[in-house]
């Protein structure tokens, strides 16, 4: 039985670090890997106009099952199984899918799990065996909520572990990929009025950056096979990031590191309850 998320348990504690949008490519990249989401997201997601916001209104979702209560999170849950159920298509292999695959649903639901763990890995402190018993168990209990059932969710840390590898293992080049990582390099600007002489030069900087921060956080098997430089210079160079970004949260109380996400989760509570009251 998993412990209610409460203040200080783990959930509460790692699941909205600060630190964690920095991982933020690495969790969208891994996701689209999944050949079922990659065709999900191909077929009816706007993604390539914004990556970013389909990964903020994800999280944001699931901070309502970790940040909200259980009224908002039933609401939500229904929305997101009304909202998935007529995305259906065929993939890259000429198989029919759909959104609604629980594999599928499954291993989106995973990159979010492990986003916090590897959050804490690279960023913070590891988290000890106790503490990712109860963050799994707790996470796994958030799945259930969105409409997994038990076969679908490793029953403990360890089998998660397992879990987690193997499809990583299983990943390789896809369609999608290749079209995420155009986007991130041809990004619109964010306002309008910003002239193209001072945009083009950052975008160009962002665009580095996060391929450069992609490569540092993925599995290294996927990092090969997706063709992504690594070198031990540029290890060296995400070392000191790492530990800057310790420095940093060592700075923030812990109640502070993840004050934004309870915001918007609780903020994303209100909402989904008065359109329930209003539908």
């Amino acid at each position: 039985m998993a412990a209610p998320i409460v203040r200080g348990t783990a959930a509460w504690r790692y699941f909205g670090d600060f630190r964690a949008s920095v991982l933020a490519g690495q969790v969208l990249v891994l996701q689209v890997a999944h050949p079922v989401v990659a065709a999900g997201v191909r077929d009816h997601s706007g993604y390539q106009a914004d990556p970013w916001t389909r990964l903020l209104r994800t999280a944001g979702s699931l901070a309502i099952y970790v940040y909200g209560d259980p009224v908002g999170a039933r609401y939500e849950a229904d929305r997101l199984w009304e909202l998935h159920k007529r995305f259906t298509g065929v993939d890259a292999e000429g198989r029919r899918y759909h959104a609604l695959d629980p594999h599928a649903y499954a291993w989106v639901h995973a990159t979010l799990v492990m986003q916090a763990v590897d959050t804490q890995r690279f960023f913070g402190r590891p988290l000890s065996r106790a503490e990712l018993d109860e963050y799994y168990a707790q996470l796994r209990e958030v799945g259930r909520r969105l409409g997994l059932r038990e076969r679908h969710l490793p029953p403990d840390w360890p089998a998660f572990e397992r879990y987690y590898a193997a499809m990583v293992t299983s990943f390789g080049p896809n369609e999608t990929i290749s079209t995420l990582f155009e986007t991130i390099r041809t990004v619109a600007k964010p306002v309008r009025a910003l002239p193209d002489r001072l945009w083009l030069p950052l975008r160009t900087r962002q665009y580095e950056l996060q391929m450069f921060l992609i490569a540092a956080t993925l599995p290294p098997v996927l990092r090969e096979r997706l063709g992504l430089r690594w070198t031990a210079r540029r290890q060296r160079r995400f070392e000191r990031l790492c530990c800057a970004l310790r420095v940093l949260g060592a700075m923030v109380p812990v109640p502070l590191r993840s004050a934004h996400v309870r915001g918007v989760g609780k903020l994303n509570v209100w909402l989904r309850r008065r359109r329930g009251l209003h539908a």
